[in-house]
């Protein structure tokens, strides 16, 4: 079953924004640099791409973002009797003012960025990056107590009155993932998901939720400048590593298969198939 819904989200991904220009230059493809064009055409060639539209960027990282959502929705249901709740997954995109706020493990921000909002000179020295919004958020209700007295007599009105698991204690929805979605990564951008990362550490009030980003990034050196290193980001999961591997590989590109094999075997590259499962955890 997650075979198939990964061949419906390269499907989604052809039908939209995966697509070869009259050039021949796939749409995920640094246009300048002939390496990056030649491991992109690979993985079009093996995805069966047949369409000369090409998207302009702005659009593309939107429809990157609502078809990453789609897969999450198709798939982490699947996996629901592994870690039972009642999860939702959301695009929040800029327009959400509020962001992370929205959540329990970071509510306290909204307070912050109000004070901030009046006072021009605490905005000044606070800055506003702590207000992260992540493109795609997994996230779960907090439990009535009939649910969690279901089988077990567990609470009652005198103990675990402070756990944001329990909806009686008044807290938001718990974020469980902030999902970050590159369609391609140039210099310019390509730190923006560990800024994000850091912050979701560093204003967090509780449990850290999961970090990821994922990417159809054709250049390994370029996925490396976000997956390499540890501590901010959990994983990179890429949109087609299967085909990037063979794409590298059939093309004899002894560098780029090393940078490869280093970001998989350091278990900072995985397949966009793992994510639903490495969000169970």
């Amino acid at each position: 079953m997650i075979k198939q819904a990964r061949g419906c989200y390269h499907q989604n991904l052809l039908d939209s924004i995966l697509t070869i220009s009259n050039s021949g230059i796939p749409s995920n493809a640094d246009s300048s640099s002939k390496l990056s064009i030649r491991i992109a055409k690979g993985i079009t060639d093996m995805l069966e791409s047949r369409t000369d539209h090409k998207y302009v960027a702005q659009s593309s990282g939107k429809a990157f973002e609502e078809i990453n959502m789609q897969f999450l929705q198709d798939t982490i249901p699947m996996l629901q009797e592994f870690r039972p709740a009642k999860w939702t997954i959301q695009r929040l995109g800029n327009s959400n003012k509020n962001g992370i706020a929205n959540f329990e493990q970071y509510a306290h921000l909204e307070e912050l960025n109000a004070l901030a909002s009046a006072n021009k000179v605490l905005a000044t020295a606070m800055g506003r990056d702590y207000m992260v919004c992540p493109d795609v958020v997994v996230y779960r209700d907090p439990l009535e107590d009939e649910e969690l007295n279901k089988n077990l007599h567990l609470v009652d009105s005198e103990t675990a009155c402070r756990t944001i698991l329990r909806k009686a204690n008044g807290g938001k929805q718990i974020l469980h993932a902030s999902v970050s979605s590159k369609w391609t990564i140039r210099s310019d951008r390509s730190q923006n998901s560990r800024t994000e990362a850091l912050n979701l550490i560093r204003n967090r009030k509780g449990h850290l939720p999961h970090i990821v980003v994922i990417t159809a990034e054709p250049l390994p050196s370029r996925i490396a400048s976000i997956a390499l290193g540890t501590g901010d980001i959990d994983c990179v999961y890429h949109s087609f590593l299967y085909e990037l591997v063979e794409a590298v590989n059939k093309a004899n590109l002894e560098d780029a298969s090393e940078m490869l094999n280093i970001m998989i075997d350091g278990k900072r590259l995985k397949d966009i198939s793992d994510l639903p499962f490495d969000l169970m955890i």
